[in-house]
């Protein structure tokens, strides 16, 4: 797996820098009902919502609060949610997760996000325009409720989609954890934090859209919804059992490179210390005869020095004493398997 942003790489593009999200209120009128659908809203445009449908005030504070927790929240006419998804878009200093907040009653549908959620606006933009007349229709001419299993199921979808590419990045991932060339360890740790703040988003999604398919009867007289939001529940079982057998695999990777890197460590240090411990024979020699003192065969003692191999008999006695220590030294370490070249 190539280095740099792991959550990029989930979504296919670069990390921007510096984006600024437009701020856009768009307004959908559908056979029964009207959605309004807010990107990067200002207070006042939700405040003016709020008048609108008699909205409750907290429910307003949770829209405007950058990361509220998923919620439910439900009243005689409407209900309330917050949900969590991954953005497309990766903003510095934001979070790692996208808040879509929803209200929804029998004759309209709010929904209110940060213009990140790149399958919501896409569907904003269907429904706006003729671009898929056919699917335009067939969202708009039911209920605000089947309008919302689309919204949910879709997003639902794109993290089906990410979770799949967290598979492909393993596989990549496996081949360089035993690639001893390379250094996974960094990519190994993003990842695993990526599979972390997706388990963190999916867990909660489930039981929420749950609570969502129980309460959406209220708005859906003409038609049951249960059958659509039980294959929404089956598309985030499949998340969870991706994202869990992901953390298992991750963990396998970890534990993995762990013992390579440390055995690679260890080979390393008894290479050098077998280097430093056949060094010690010559180094002692060359010590002794480095010195300003009276030995056999050294420069103070030149009357008694033997000329047998000529003027270098000295540094040829000298040099053989310190090559056979080394040599009996190099023969035991290998006998007792301590040299494996």
């Amino acid at each position: 797996m190539k280095k740099g942003f792991i959550a990029n790489r989930l979504h296919g593009g670069k990390k921007p820098t510096g984006i600024v999200v437009e701020r856009k209120i768009e307004t959908v009128q559908g056979k029964k009902f009207l959605w309004t659908d807010l990107q990067s809203p200002d207070r006042s445009d939700v405040e003016k919502l709020a008048e609108k449908y008699s909205f409750n005030t907290l429910n307003i504070e949770d829209c405007m609060t950058k990361f509220e927790l998923p919620k439910l929240d439900s009243y005689d006419d409407h209900f309330f949610v917050i949900l969590h998804f991954p953005p497309l878009l990766q903003q510095p200093g934001s979070s790692r997760n996208s808040q879509l907040s929803i209200f929804i009653g029998k004759d309209f549908l709010v929904t209110v996000h940060q213009g990140d959620l790149k399958p919501l606006v896409d569907l904003v933009n269907i429904c706006k325009n003729d671009l898929d007349q056919h699917r335009k229709e067939r969202l708009l001419e039911k209920s605000s409720g089947y309008l919302l299993h689309e919204i949910i199921d879709i997003l639902v979808d794109d993290l089906l989609h990410i979770s799949r590419k967290v598979i492909a990045n393993l596989d990549d991932l496996e081949d360089e954890v035993f690639d001893e060339t390379k250094s996974v360890a960094k990519s190994i740790a993003l990842l695993r934090r990526e599979i972390n703040i997706m388990r963190r988003i999916a867990n909660p999604l489930k039981k929420f859209v749950l609570e969502i398919a129980k309460n959406i009867k209220r708005f859906s007289d003409e038609e049951d919804l249960s059958l659509y939001f039980d294959d929404v529940i089956d598309h985030i079982d499949k998340v969870i059992e991706t994202l869990e057998e992901s953390r298992e695999t991750m963990e396998i990777y970890k534990d993995t490179d762990f013992m390579l890197s440390t055995e690679k460590t260890n080979k390393i240090l008894a290479a050098l210390t077998i280097v430093f411990t056949l060094s010690i024979p010559g180094t002692a020699i060359a010590t002794f005869y480095g010195m300003n003192v009276n030995l056999p065969g050294g420069i103070m003692d030149i009357d008694n020095i033997p000329t047998l191999l000529g003027p270098y008999t000295v540094f040829i006695v000298i040099i053989l004493a310190a090559l056979i220590p080394t040599a009996l030294m190099f023969v035991y370490f290998k006998k007792l398997g301590w040299i494996n070249y």
